[in-house]
């Protein structure tokens, strides 16, 4: 059984007098252990389509199925189904890198054991220890955006949906965020990244391919190409 399901899923918006048609028709399964692409031009719904599986949005037509259940409802999924990188991040202005990272497992009622234990080594993984006490204010957007990333994964959820996770940072950081994504793969979730990025492509299992809200490909990847990409050493060129 997939994880997800979504099956002939359609999205418009008003813009004036203007009908959007955001996501048109579009079925696609997400399996349990695999990083996905979803690429496509700005603008051909890749983002609407994230927001439909989380429940962030409801489709005007189509279904979404958790397991088989016909309907997403957010607010019967955590942290340990679902977790969320949007491209706004949403961290929280008033706790600290460390304290955003490990609310998730608070929300869980994790014991502050293991809660520190998690948190420091995701923290650790992404170059963010000495930022722990930091608000997220006082660091850079790619700081940012791998404490968000980090909080998405600490839970070790299901599911893992990705907005332009790599959009921010340089090449070695990148290797690292795709290493994250990767090990949560091999620890058992679906991971669905949106991106723009041909890095992330290499490391991808499989790829899913937008156009004006159409999904016009799904391909799968060279299992041997991905592995090369996942052991491939990290370069030092800074973009």
């Amino acid at each position: 059984m997939a994880l997800v399901a979504v099956t002939e899923i359609t999205k418009s918006y008003q813009r004036g007098p203007e009908t959007i048609h955001a996501v048109r028709s579009v079925s696609f399964e997400l399996h349990s252990g695999q990083v996905c692409a979803l690429i496509g031009p700005s603008g051909s719904g890749k983002s609407t389509v994230l927001n439909i599986i989380c429940g962030w949005e409801s489709p005007d037509a189509g279904t979404r199925a958790w397991k088989g259940d016909k309907v997403i409802d957010p607010r019967t999924l955590d942290w340990s189904h679902i977790g969320l990188v949007p491209q706004r991040l949403g961290l929280l202005e008033d706790l600290t890198i460390a304290e955003n990272i490990e609310l998730p497992l608070v929300l869980l009622g994790g014991n502050p054991e293991d809660v520190a234990g998690k948190s420091g080594e995701i923290l650790s993984a992404l170059d963010l220890s000495g930022l722990r006490d930091r608000l997220p204010a006082e660091t850079s957007l790619g700081e940012q955006q791998r404490a968000c990333i980090a909080r998405a994964l600490v839970a070790e959820p299901e599911l893992v949906l990705a907005d332009e996770p790599t959009g921010n940072q340089d090449h070695v950081r990148e290797t690292k965020v795709l290493a994250r994504f990767r090990a949560a793969a091999a620890g058992g979730a679906a991971c669905l990244l949106a991106t723009h990025n041909p890095a992330v492509l290499e490391r991808c299992d499989r790829i899913l391919e937008m156009h004006d809200g159409e999904l016009v490909s799904d391909t799968q990847s060279d299992p041997l190409a991905v592995a090369r990409a996942d052991w491939a050493p990290d370069r030092t060129t800074k973009r």
